[in-house]
């Protein structure tokens, strides 16, 4: 099988705008431009794969219900635009979390790469030949960690981060994907 290579996006502040906890449908509102965007890579058959912490079903904030909820509410707004995400990875654990999600440091939580290792896995995904995108260091760290080229957004707590690990910086989801395609392998 050939591995293709995929573009690995943080959800909150990259794909949508930043909640804190954003756990209500109702809540969500894309990124202008983040949806075209992802239709533009739909097309050129890149897959797209969301990857994201979500601390606050590990701390008990809501639960896999709500977000799921969220997720759907995500895909009818990209199907607007022809768009879609083809996976989600989500890590619920945080060393503040409850129960079974109560960890200090697990595999899965972004920065380490233990999501987009499995979704390479998976999916038979090329991670050297991918892009990881978000508003974060820890964004970029995780992406960097499974040996994929990573940009960073300035929406979301972007404008926050200096950008150092970054091999791209972008005002927003589509720029970095326009950059992105123009060098793209």
């Amino acid at each position: 099988m050939t591995l293709r290579p995929a573009l690995f996006l943080d959800r909150d502040g990259t794909l949508n705008q930043e909640v804190d906890y954003l756990h209500r449908p109702e809540d969500l509102v894309l990124i202008p431009g983040a949806a075209a965007a992802v239709a533009k890579l739909n097309a050129l058959g890149i897959p797209v794969v969301v990857v994201t912490n979500q601390s606050g079903i590990g701390r008990g904030y809501y639960g896999f219900e709500e977000f799921e909820s969220v997720m759907e509410r995500l895909g009818e707004l990209l199907a607007l635009h022809g768009a879609r995400v083809d996976a989600v990875y989500v890590s619920p654990h945080h060393e503040k979390g409850q129960g079974d999600f109560a960890h200090p440091d697990h595999p899965e939580r972004k920065p380490n790469p233990g999501m987009l290792l499995r979704a390479a896995e998976e999916h038979g995904l090329d991670l050297n030949r991918s892009w990881m995108i978000g508003d974060k260091d820890i964004d970029l760290e995780a992406g960097r960690r499974a040996g994929c080229r990573v940009a960073l957004v300035m929406t979301g707590y972007g404008s926050q981060v200096e950008g150092g690990l970054a091999d791209l910086v972008a005002p927003d989801l589509a720029m970095a994907i326009e950059q992105i395609l123009k060098i793209w392998p």
